[in-house]
């Protein structure tokens, strides 16, 4: 089975990964399957390639794992060569270089046979380049507020917050009960924790890229994504939290921080609650979680879908048998699988298996609301080094800058970007 920390790593697949290169690939009777470590549980790949084989006599499948370290150029190289694999696996932010370099076949034709009505949107967009479709959304994960119910209970808080008003207000009343404990947050939110930032800004309408013409440019220089910066100076400063402002939830683990019982609320990835439990064994069965509330009530706020694709080399010497292998895979009974291990499956909108667990069963709800960056090439030179989004929000909420100046700043860095050739 998949563990949570696993997923932790395929989680951060919005970044762009470097490191050494590589190449394997099928023949005319083996079928190379390439999947991320931590993607999916032993025991479903199992299943799936002892049904494809006998499905398929005489053909075998070469199951491969692959680290997250490194992939990127262990993929360029590999689909660059003349034996590249038959199936791999993508971040949903690494599929649109490799669709726009041609390097991936094709499969618009063959998308309503691999089930597309049920596709996760999100991961659907980030597999589609210049109208086509190059990539088969695989799972998914996002976001949610988890929160340990002990410091709920003991404030008089009997429900999760719904609206942001409440959330606010969830944090004066936390606060109240348990503020005069020095080591006490009511909300740990680290200043640059920018997946975070993005619900609020497109919950508040706004944006960080639109689409100008063929290509695409910032859209930080809005009233509406400068409401969702403000909304988040404003947890930030009513909460008092004391997570660093120049760092993301990674410097240090906050799962970490949670794990000491202080922190009433954390925006965390549902693996975060494992994680804290490796030091605190408690903390699973103290911890409930809930989605990021939306400013509208009635709604939850659009949540960054974190996630991977699967697509097939344009050089397979197995298309027709990595076709057959997608389509097992996007059927009902391994998306259910996939579900029940834990993550949101991609190619299923029957999230149901989600539901005995509190905290996937939160992320499962948000999960519907889910969007993703833009998806271009040019994108990952956007999060990769120094990430324009993380210096603004450093520059706010230690105010060095205004809002206004500070988005102004990261949008001209976000347009140059995108502008860039790939």
């Amino acid at each position: 089975m998949k563990t949570w920390r696993a997923l932790a790593a395929a989680a951060a697949l919005s970044l762009t990964l470097a490191g050494c290169g590589g190449a394997s690939g099928g023949s005319d009777n083996t079928l190379t399957v390439w999947l991320m470590d931590g993607s999916a549980p032993d025991v479903l790949v199992d299943e799936l390639n002892k049904e494809f084989e006998q499905s398929h006599p005489g053909m075998t499948v070469d199951y491969q794992i692959q680290q997250w370290n490194g992939i990127q150029d262990r993929l360029t190289t590999a689909l660059a060569s003349n034996d590249p694999p038959d199936v791999i696996e993508l971040g949903n932010s690494q599929n649109p270089q490799f669709s726009a370099e041609g390097t991936l076949l094709d499969l618009t034709a063959d998308a309503d046979g691999l089930d597309k009505a049920q596709w996760v949107p999100a991961l659907a967009e980030s597999g589609a380049w210049d109208g086509q479709q190059y990539g088969v959304p695989f799972y998914a994960a996002n976001r949610v507020v988890v929160y340990n119910e002990e410091l709920f209970q003991q404030a008089g808080i009997t429900q999760p917050p719904t609206t942001r008003d409440e959330l606010l207000g969830t944090i004066t009343k936390l606060e109240q009960t348990h503020g005069a404990d020095p080591e006490f947050q009511s909300l740990y939110l680290p200043g640059q924790s920018w997946y975070a930032l993005l619900s609020f800004i497109w919950d508040s309408g706004g944006d960080i890229a639109v689409r100008d013409g063929a290509n695409y440019r910032g859209a930080l220089d809005t009233a509406q994504t400068r409401e969702g910066v403000e909304f988040y100076q404003q947890l930030v400063q009513t909460s008092a939290t004391s997570a660093p402002a120049d760092t993301d939830e990674a410097e240090p683990q906050q799962a970490e921080v949670y794990a000491k019982g202080k922190v009433a609320m954390m925006i965390a990835l549902p693996w975060e609650v494992q994680t804290a439990a490796e030091t605190n064994p408690r903390m699973p069965e103290i911890s409930g979680a809930f989605p990021i509330p939306s400013k509208y009530p009635g709604k939850t706020a659009p949540v960054f879908l974190g996630g991977s694709n699967l697509a097939i080399p344009a050089g397979s010497a197995n298309a027709a048998a990595a076709k057959d292998w997608l389509k097992l895979l996007t059927s009902q009974k391994y998306q259910t699988k996939l579900a029940e291990s834990g993550v949101v499956p991609g190619a299923s909108q029957d999230t149901s298996a989600l539901e005995g667990n509190p905290i996937s069963a939160a992320m499962a709800i948000a999960s519907k609301a889910g969007r993703v960056p833009p998806p271009v090439p040019q994108w990952a030179a956007v999060e990769a080094g120094q990430n324009p989004l993380k210096d603004m929000m450093t520059a706010v909420l230690t105010r060095q800058k205004t809002v206004v100046d500070a988005t102004m700043e990261a949008n001209a860095k976000i347009t140059e970007a995108l502008a860039a050739t790939s």
